[in-house]
Order: structure tokens, then C-alpha cells, then sequence
């Protein structure tokens, strides 16, 4: 299905001012870049000389990053530690204009880190901080609450699994009740190692080809293009989850759509990536335009493609990055 590319820019502006609600695991992203020019006499290992260091918004907070540099209003629920970390994590969002006000602190549990260091574009180790437990009842309870004061204020939400230990069943079931209740619609990027029961209940789920196939349960060896074998991961996801419609991203081969309305095969919407430097947190960029887009009354074709076109901007950039209303729209005009 074509989708007008006037509407499609016409519609950038209608994000702005559009409230979500994220919830998930949140974290540092930390960058270490320079170059290599030798082999350590101490061990077979390149010797990095260092350029420059970066630190940047990841995982869900990455989304609200999105949420807010699109227009939209990011409400981020997550939990942080009471360390160095958090408080450069809170400076983070401040910059990229999302609140810290509505983080749940705990002080048995560091803040989420991963440190990449790079040689050029190239990855050469990401070292993780984290502490991948369940939260405790107490604080569990602290982030439901939370949860249910913010959810009359927004359009919509998102959950976002890293798997960290945010999101036990329970609070993924909570945040499901607390949208339904409110009438909010909720849209998830899943995580592989969840099960789909976690997930009973959502509206919108994203994941991509892999995570599709793995949450699917089913046997197949190839999914890499549009086929028999996607439409029955996709009408399996749509099944387990009680989903209005599962989007699979497909990196270079754009999005397959898959609608609870009956129908065998999904609707594939092709990339629009010109250049592909990194792939880092396109999913992200992809969930928030999404979103965003529902809550302003687009379609879903409509919503997809406008993602699409969003997820291509920030590929062609290094790590995780967010796309603005005028690249988005600079981007529309520019590609075929």
C-alpha cells in the first residue's frame, strides 16, 4: 500500500505536544572513541589512543530521548541508582529535554551502564554495569504507583524491555490494566528472553526479526524476506499476545505489518535507509514515531511508514541518536 509522501510531511507536525508514558529499563550509554595504530607489548590487544568521550541517553530513556526530540512530551518511569552514574544520567535527560521527575531511585541497585569503546566506526568492547535482578516488592510497588498517577495524563505508552529486571510479569500486567482502565493504547518492544505471557495484553508490539521469531516458538530457519514462513511468525505473535497488529523490523528489508483483522499476510512497507552507519537504537526511534504518530490519529500503514522514514535518519548516524521533526521531514523529500 502507497502512502503519500505530502501527507506523510504534513503529518510530522501533528506529533508535537503528544504526551507517552515510558516505562522499561534505563540506562547510560558511554563511548570511548579513537584510534588504533598498534598491538599492546603487555598482550595481543589493540592499543586505543583516545579522541574523544561521549555520553548519551540509552535503552527506554533512548525512547523518551525520541519521544521528546519529535515534539512529544515523554513521561520516562524507570529505575536508577543513587550513584555517580544517575546523577550524569539525570543531567542527560535534562539535556534532551525529558524530565528525571518521575525515575524511581533505588539504592541497592547501580545505574544501568554500558561503556562502548570504538576504534572509528568500529566496535572493539562494550563493558556493562548492571545488576540484572527483579526490583524488590517495595520498590516494585513505588514504580506501579507511579505508574497509575501519570496514566490520565498521557496519549499512550510504551513499555520497553532490555530485560534488565524492571519489567517483572507483574509490572507489565499493571501497566497493561492502569492503560485499559484509562483507555490508553500500549505499544511494546519485547525482549527475546521474556516470555510472551509477560506480554498478554498489549495493544502494539515491535520486535525485531529475530526477537519475532525466537518469541514465536516456531521452527524456521529463514525469515529474510517476506514469505510464508514471516506471516505465520507474524499471525503466531498476534495470537499468543491478544495484539491488534505485531510490526517486525527488518533492518534493510523496511517492516512486515500484521493486523488482527483476519487476513493471511501482513503488509511490507520497504526501507528507506540511504546509508546504514549504525543500527544502535533504530528500534527505539522506530517505537517512538510509532507511537507518536497512533496518538495523533495517523493509520497504521500510515504510522509505520512514517517510522520508516524516521529509523532511516538515525542509522546513518553513530550510536544511539534521536531524529528531529525537520530531518524527519528533510528526509521525506530527499528519499524515493
Amino acid at each position: 500500500m502507497n502512502v503519500n509522501k505530502e501527507k506523510l510531511f504534513s503529518y510530522v507536525d501533528l506529533l508535537r505536544g503528544k504526551k507517552v508514558l515510558i516505562v522499561g529499563d534505563v540506562g547510560l550509554d558511554e563511548y570511548v572513541i579513537g584510534s588504533v595504530r598498534r598491538i599492546s607489548p603487555e598482550a595481543p590487544v589493540p592499543v586505543l589512543e583516545v579522541g574523544e568521550q561521549d555520553q548519551r541517553l540509552g535503552l527506554a530513556s533512548n525512547v523518551a530521548a525520541n519521544v521528546a526530540s519529535l515534539g512529544g512530551v515523554p513521561y520516562l518511569v524507570g529505575v536508577v541508582g543513587q550513584d555517580q552514574t544517575a546523577e550524569i544520567f539525570k543531567q542527560q535527560l535534562k539535556s534532551n529535554n525529558c524530565s528525571a521527575e518521575y525515575l524511581i531511585v533505588d539504592s541497592a541497585r547501580p545505574t544501568t551502564k554500558k561503556l562502548r569503546v570504538m576504534a572509528a566506526q568500529h566496535h572493539i568492547v562494550r563493558v556493562d554495569f548492571e545488576r540484572k535482578k527483579y526490583l524488590t516488592p517495595e520498590i516494585e510497588k513505588k514504580l506501579i504507583s507511579r505508574v497509575d498517577t501519570l496514566m490520565p495524563e498521557v496519549d499512550a505508552v510504551i513499555i520497553e524491555d532490555y530485560s534488565k529486571g524492571v519489567l517483572s510479569e507483574n509490572v507489565i500486567q499493571k501497566v497493561i490494566e492502569s492503560a485499559k482502565r484509562n483507555k490508553k493504547f500500549v505499544a511494546l518492544d519485547p525482549n527475546s528472553a521474556t516470555a510472551t505471557t509477560y506480554y498478554s495484553g498489549v495493544d502494539y508490539v515491535t520486535p525485531n526479526t529475530s526477537e519475532a521469531l525466537k518469541l514465536s516458538n516456531l521452527k524456521i530457519d529463514d525469515l529474510s524476506a517476506p514469505s510464508e514462513s514471516l506471516h505465520e511468525v507474524g499471525k503466531s505473535l498476534l495470537d499468543q499476545l491478544g495484539a491488534k497488529a505485531v510490526i517486525i523490523t527488518r533492518g534493510k528489508d523496511g517492516m512486515s505489518l500484521y493486523e488482527n483483522n483476519g487476513k493471511a499476510e501482513g503488509e511490507h512497507i520497504p526501507t528507506f535507509a540511504r546509508t546504514v552507519f549504525d543500527v544502535t537504537g533504530a528500534g527505539d526511534t522506530v517505537i517512538a514515531t510509532f507511537t507518536l504518530s497512533l496518538s495523533a490519529g495517523l493509520s497504521l500503514i500510515e504510522a509505520c511508514t512514517l517510522s520508516n522514514y524516521a529509523a532511516g535518519v538515525v542509522v546513518g548516524k553513530i550510536g544511539c541518536v534521536s531524529c528531529s521533526p525537520n530531518e524527519l521531514k528533510e528526509y521525506i523529500k530527499e528519499v524515493n
